[in-house]
């Protein structure tokens, strides 16, 4: 199948090509910028001009709910939507710059990686969770500040309010508990080190379901978008309408449902694991904060109460380890007595504070909890 057919297949039709002097400019700018907010990842900055001045961009017409910027691997091109104004050109070729630095190929010219995405003969895998790694770099890169936003009635605070929010909601909890460098260094460089670390913090079984759900909420947003562009053409209000309506009512269901459980298998396979593996009570303070920071990464829905139940299920588990770990050092190091009591004291008063507040019967909504935050 020849480019331009690929490119009829994906509703981009090219209007016009961009001079040698734009591509240039957006191609340093990029490279700087790049370079400039992510320092320790091996780029240079020379280097990265000089690759991605070798790109081809292109004024196009796409279809609507597209993305306003594609990156096609097989001509190494940048399409933009014609709509986009020529100072914000740069802003959007962030993205597709990182998709071309990502990009691994065979002998043959077969994309075989592109950063956290893996593509087979038969399958493409980690597509939802490379493109929400990529933007929450774009992000990054562009500065944009936090702001709270509601998708199929999911509430929640990102970086990316307009491109791939619910992914990124997922991902940044991810780079919250891998750490986000990990994330970063591995997605621009396509390598397993994200992949291994988060493997290691819970477990290969996760790591699949986390990545086969976000690739489902993708490829459920575009299949919504697509129905809609279908409506938009049928002028009569038909059976057919009606049935692709319900369509659309469905697979946003779905998306809410899957977001959800994805979230929960987050927090209780993270979690779950590193309980098991506090040995001190320096350990048990870092969980406990862990934890309750973890609040601030989460997507909430009205009645959603997991978290909190299992936030205070947690600190009694913690009160009961703590008491243990205590009582094996008073044994073993009467020497640190005093200072394991003044931590004690400590970490004791924030359980029972925590526990009088919560409880099983009494939940708020994690929004209005980070609103008084």
């Amino acid at each position: 199948m020849s480019i331009e057919s690929d490119l009829r297949k994906d509703g981009i039709e090219v209007l016009k090509k961009l001079d040698t002097l734009k591509v240039n400019s957006i191609a340093k700018n990029v490279s700087i910028k790049l370079c400039e907010t992510f320092p320790n990842y091996n780029l240079n900055q020379n280097e990265l001009f000089i690759k991605l001045s070798r790109l081809n961009m292109y004024i196009a017409k796409m279809p609507e709910g597209m993305s306003e910027a594609n990156y096609f691997y097989k001509n190494c091109s940048i399409y933009f939507n014609e709509h986009i104004d020529d100072d914000d050109l740069e802003e959007f070729a962030i993205h597709e710059c990182i998709h071309y630095i990502q990009e691994i190929k065979d002998k043959r010219n077969y994309l075989i990686r592109m950063g956290l995405c893996d593509y087979t003969e038969f399958k493409i895998y980690g597509l939802g969770l490379n493109e929400a790694a990529v933007q929450l770099m774009s992000s990054k890169v562009l500065g944009i500040p936090k702001e709270y936003v509601k998708y199929f009635n999911i509430s929640f605070e990102t970086t990316s309010p307009s491109y791939y929010p619910l992914e990124c909601c997922l991902v940044n909890q991810l780079a919250y508990i891998v750490g986000e460098d990990i994330l970063f260094e591995s997605t621009i460089n396509s390598n397993n080190t994200f992949k291994e670390e988060l493997i290691k913090l819970t477990n290969y079984k996760t790591y699949m379901e986390i990545q086969n759900s976000i690739d489902k909420i993708l490829l459920m947003e575009e299949e919504i978008i697509q129905i809609n562009n279908k409506i938009i053409q049928i002028d009569d209000r038909t059976k057919k309408v009606d049935s692709m309506t319900k369509k659309i009512t469905s697979l946003k269901k779905a998306i809410t449902s899957t977001f959800i459980k994805t979230q929960d298998l987050i927090i209780t396979s993270y979690f779950d694991k590193a309980f098991y593996n506090i040995t001190d009570l320096e350990k048990v303070e870092n969980y406990r904060r862990k934890l309750y920071d973890f609040k601030n990464y989460l997507g909430s829905i009205e009645g959603y109460t997991f978290f909190n139940d299992y936030y205070v299920n947690k600190m009694i588990d913690l009160e009961d380890k703590y008491n243990l770990l205590e009582n094996g050092i008073n044994n073993n190091n009467n020497d640190n007595l005093y200072l394991e009591k003044k931590k004690k004291s400590k970490i004791m008063i924030i359980i029972k504070h925590i526990r009088s507040i919560f409880s099983k019967h009494q939940i708020q909504l994690l929004n209005e909890q980070r609103e008084h935050d």
